[in-house]
Formats: C-alpha cells, structure tokens, sequence
C-alpha cells in the first residue's frame, strides 16, 4: 500500500468506527475502490488500525474510563461472547472480510432495522443501570458485527437500547466495550501475524493508527450530539442508498474485489 491508501482507509476507519454506518464494511469498500488486493497484511492492516480508533475512547473519556473495578466487570462480561465466537470463527471471519456483497447486503439489512430502531423502542422505559445480565446481552449484540457491513456501534448500541438505557448511555457503553474488544482482536491479529511486521510494514501501521486516532477523536463528539438529537434514521437511509449503489455497480459488472 502506499502512504496515500493508508492514510485514506485510516481517515475512512477513524470516521466509521462509531458511527452505525460498519466501519469495517466501508474500510472493505474502500479497498476496493483503491484497487489494494486484500494480501495477510492487509487484512492485519483493517483489523489493527482500529487499534487507533478506539484510543480516542480512553482519550475523551479518560475520568469515565479509568473507575471502579464493578465497570471493568461488566465491561469483561459483555467482552466475553465476541471472544469466544471470534476465536472459534476467526477463519470464517476472515474469508467474509473478502466479500463485498456480503457487506452491501448487510448494509441494506442493517439500514432497514437502523430506520425502524427508534419507534419500535420508542415505548421502552428508560433505566440506565447496566446490570451485569445486560452487559452479557450487548455482547451478545456485539457478535452480530462480526457480519462485515452489520457495525459494532450499530449492534451495540441498539443491543444496550434493548436492554432500557437511553441512546447516548448505550453508545457511550459501545464506545467503551469497544476498547477491550477491538485491543484484543487487534492483539491477536498481531500475534498471528508477527512474521508480517518488516521493516517495511511497521510505519504502515504507525500512520494508519495515527491517522485513526485523530480522527476518531473528532468523530465520536459529534456523533453522540448527532444521536442524541435525531437518531438514527439518517444513518439507516445512508446505509440502504450505500448497498443500492454497490448493488448497480456489481449488476454493470463493475469490478469491486479485493481478492
């Protein structure tokens, strides 16, 4: 990759990360229009930049973060079943991670129930407690987004809105299950790839992650006014417009793999 694709799917990791919108489906699309082939270090690459992304979490909101050992352990528990399923999945994973009709369709998919979330919530009586049967729920949610084009924030957020808390609790509960969850999976993406860190790959990975960061930064603040004030219809119908585009583009023949 030259410095110029990383640093684009980096800003393009940094901006979808916490937006409902699949970070990973659009850093996929991304590539693809880049025309970067989807080699073991590129794969390494989408999966550890994130890495960047959720530091911005323990930046922003370090004095939230940094708390009780009873927040850890919820935060532990709802880490626990996309550590397992990822572990037990982690090749089939990788394999959909090449596919960009499976991210359209899960675009689509995911759009319809973004559109539909609010209102059929709408009646729910709020409790912001998150107990530890509904920290276990939204990591539940959270294996969802291991469908690339679904998104963890989407996922997480509408499973902590399951659970009665109110739309900025469950995406500040995301943003936070997000940095033991995505530490890990780029931890062990390391670990099985450590015959990939050259020379040459290192800086790579240095600017990706810095880039994402930056932008991580400014993209969670202005989501969670964004949610908080409308929802997330806006996202649902970008989704849907986004997998109706790659739908045509594929139907023409147009060629979007990144094999």
């Amino acid at each position: 990759m030259s410095v110029f694709e990383i640093i684009i799917i980096a800003i393009v990791e940094g901006l979808t990360e916490f937006l409902p919108v699949s970070s990973t489906g659009h850093m996929i699309l991304t590539q693809a229009l880049l025309g970067v082939e989807s080699s073991d270090f590129v794969k390494m690459f989408i999966v550890n930049i994130q890495f960047g992304a959720i530091l911005a979490v323990v930046v922003l909101y370090w004095k939230r973060f940094f708390q009780t050992m009873k927040f850890y352990y919820k935060l532990f528990v709802a880490f626990i079943p996309a550590a397992v399923i990822g572990f037990l999945l982690g090749d089939y994973i990788d394999m959909m991670l090449e596919s960009v009709l499976v991210v359209a369709i899960s675009l689509f998919l995911g759009g319809i129930v973004l559109i539909g979330v609010d209102k059929w919530l709408s009646k729910r009586k709020i409790d912001n407690d998150i107990t530890y049967p509904k920290a276990l729920k939204i990591g539940f949610f959270q294996c969802i987004a291991m469908i690339p084009g679904v998104s963890r924030s989407a996922a997480t957020i509408i499973g902590g809105m399951t659970q009665k808390l109110d739309r900025k609790t469950a995406a500040e509960f995301s943003f936070f299950l997000a940095v033991p969850t995505m530490f890990a999976a780029s931890g062990y993406k390391l670990y099985k790839g450590l015959d990939l860190l050259t020379v040459e790959n290192l800086p790579a990975l240095a600017i990706g992650n810095a880039v994402a960061f930056v932008v991580g930064m400014v993209a969670i603040k202005g989501f969670i006014a964004f949610l908080t004030k409308y929802g997330f219809k806006v996202f649902g119908w970008y989704r849907i417009i986004l997998s109706l585009i790659i739908f045509i583009l594929l139907i023409m023949g147009v060629d979007l793999s990144v094999v």
